[in-house]
């Protein structure tokens, strides 16, 4: 299977294809039909948009406007369907997988030319069920990508390119509107275009402007939409809110240990063991470049869960990629390769399916009290079982991020805006473990006649 993918041969992409496509026939029939809970609050937002709400001043949440407005689309046509967010989320990776090979061969990033990289890529993402399906992370490091193989271009270009550096700009700025820690591409870029790439003062400008043209389009369209003032003032506070655990730091080392040990060899004996050109030379510090950049990424990443991390791929992908290249016993290639594209995934899979820690903490769990189905509901707390059956009625979808805005010091216009927020939108049914609600309502007594409690912790919309 090895030197089936080492091959230079077009036609090996079809096995990455059927690579993918076994895996994805595996996984969904084996795999459970309950979103985890960041699905659900994708869909959530989703259906909230599409009903015509406004995200950041009628619905808080951390997503990016770009990847919130394909989650508005979905559910308009599909509605709550897994399956999509899981095929869409196929697609966008095997464009990854097809354009990051082309990138690794047309700049001449080794020195043969492979299939390595695309099948490394492919099995990189299936580390982790959630990595297969449509999530922001994964939308916003598609254009990374794109961005990544447009630097790769200025390594080798021998006369400035005013296209290719105003794409990198472009990219990188889409990306950010998806994912919204996907700024540090900004730092990134400057530093790499600079240091490395050596940007002239008119490249690095063109960059720049490429950069904050798709953000300022953002802008504009919260403008016209009277939206600009609520966009500025809860952006920010993402970065101030509490994360969501979802899966804790240990799971995601044990599953990363054996890709980064090869990419670890890959990138010292690599160094050692074959000479590179100057060009190779500067693709390789990038990478280097590139992981930092994510290392600083994930950090501030709210949602913690492996899907996040397919931003580190390219680079994994990359350095994987050299260590199969200088190693010489076919019996280390053979049994490093069939456990990285096949053991390690299905460990992988298998340890999440029988972690019953796990399923509880990111799988949706069922709500243990009877609801009226008929009800909108607001819940104020990290549950998302209420959801299930029912639609979001209120504005606060991310809890941490809700908890953040609810608490820091408002103005009176701020206090008029948020008891405007609450009563335009008037859930029948809010949820409230954490006694968030019932200071609410002591601190706006007007909405305080609209509300009774009716079982412990529940609000009813009288």
């Amino acid at each position: 299977m090895f030197q089936f993918f080492k091959v230079n041969d077009p036609f090996r992409i079809i096995g990455v294809v059927f690579f993918l496509l076994l895996w994805s026939v595996l996984y969904l029939f084996f795999s459970s039909d309950v979103p985890t809970n960041a699905q659900l609050t994708w869909m959530l937002l989703g259906e909230r948009l599409s009903e015509g709400a406004l995200l950041y001043q009628e619905v808080l949440d951390d997503t990016a406007p770009l990847s919130a407005g394909v989650f508005m689309w979905i559910d308009w046509l599909f509605g709550r369907n897994l399956l999509v967010y899981e095929l869409l989320g196929r697609l966008l990776i095997i464009f990854q997988v097809i354009h990051w090979n082309r990138t690794m061969i047309r700049y001449r990033v080794f020195s043969e030319n492979t299939y390595l990289p695309a099948i490394i890529l492919l099995s990189l993402f299936h580390l982790s069920f959630d990595m297969l399906s449509l999530n922001p992370a994964l939308m916003g490091s598609t254009f990374l990508v794109l961005a990544l193989s447009q630097l790769f271009s200025q390594t080798v270009l021998q006369t400035e390119s005013s296209e290719s550096t105003l794409l990198i700009g472009i990219y990188g700025g889409l990306a950010t509107g998806f994912h919204s820690v996907y700024i540090f591409f900004l730092p990134f870029v400057i530093v790499v275009g600079i240091a490395i790439s050596g940007f002239s003062f008119r490249q690095l400008m063109l960059s720049l402007a490429g950069y904050f043209l798709p953000l300022l389009l953002i802008s504009v369209y919260y403008f016209w939409m009277d939206g600009l003032e609520d966009f500025l003032g809860i952006w920010p506070l993402i970065f101030q809110s509490k994360p969501y655990n979802y899966q804790p730091l240990n799971w995601v080392g044990i599953l990363l240990a054996f890709p980064f040990l090869l990419s670890f060899l890959g990138y010292f004996i690599g160094s050692i063991a074959s000479s590179a050109t100057i060009n190779q030379q500067k693709q390789r510090q990038i990478m280097i470049f590139w992981l930092l950049f994510a290392a600083v990424s994930l950090y501030f990443s709210r949602k913690q869960a492996m899907f996040q991390v397919v931003i580190i791929f390219p680079a994994l992908s990359y350095l994987i990629t050299r260590f199969f290249l200088v190693i010489q016993k076919k019996i280390i290639l053979q049994l490093a390769f069939f456990t990285l594209i096949v053991i390690v995934p299905l460990g992988s899979w298998g340890y999440f399916a029988n972690n019953e820690a796990f399923q509880k903490n990111y799988r949706v769990q069922p709500y243990s009290k009877s609801l009226d189905p008929g009800k909108s509901i607001q819940v104020l707390g990290e549950e998302m079982g209420p959801y299930l059956n029912h639609r979001l009625g209120g504005p606060f979808l991310n809890y941490h991020l809700s908890k953040v805005y609810l608490d820091q010091e408002k103005n009176l216009r701020q206090r008029v805006r948020l008891f405007e927020l609450i009563h335009s939108q008037q859930p029948q049914l809010v949820l409230d473990p954490n006694g968030d609600f019932k200071r609410l309502l002591e601190e706006y007594p007007e909405l305080q006649r609209n509300y009774q409690l009716g079982s412990p912790g529940i609000f009813e919309w009288k």
